[in-house]
C-alpha cells in the first residue's frame, strides 16, 4: 500500500466520520463516502459520495467543505489539508441499470 492509498484511507475514514458526527445540515441526508482519491502531490482530494435517496445533499456537502477541511486540520498532522472536491459516486445506480438490461435481455429469448 503506497502513501498516498495510506492517505486516501485515512481521509475517507475522517471525512466520513465529521459528516456523521459534525456536520449539522438536515440537507445532507444519509451520505456515505464511497471513496476518496488524493492526487500525488497532496493538493486535492476528489470524495466519491452515496446518498440513501436523492442525490441533493451533494449541493449540502460543497458547501461544507471549508468546515470539512478545518476539521480535518484538527484530526491530521498534515502539513496542508488537500482541496475536497465532492462527486456523487452513481456506481451502484449504474450496476443496477446493467444487471436490470441484462435480465431483460436474456429473459426475452
Amino acid at each position: 500500500m503506497g502513501r498516498t492509498d495510506k492517505l486516501d484511507s485515512i481521509l475517507q475514514k475522517e471525512i466520513s466520520s465529521i459528516i456523521q458526527f459534525d456536520l449539522n445540515d438536515p440537507e445532507v441526508g444519509f451520505a456515505t463516502v464511497q471513496e476518496v482519491r488524493i492526487t500525488p502531490d497532496l493538493s486535492k482530494a476528489k470524495v466519491y459520495v452515496s446518498f440513501f435517496g436523492k442525490n441533493y445533499g451533494i449541493a449540502a456537502l460543497k458547501r461544507s467543505k471549508g468546515f470539512i477541511r478545518s476539521e480535518l486540520a484538527h484530526r491530521l498532522k498534515m502539513r496542508k489539508i488537500p482541496e475536497l472536491e465532492f462527486v456523487v459516486d452513481d456506481t451502484l445506480d449504474k450496476v443496477e441499470r446493467i444487471e436490470e438490461i441484462v435480465k431483460n435481455t436474456v429473459g426475452n429469448k
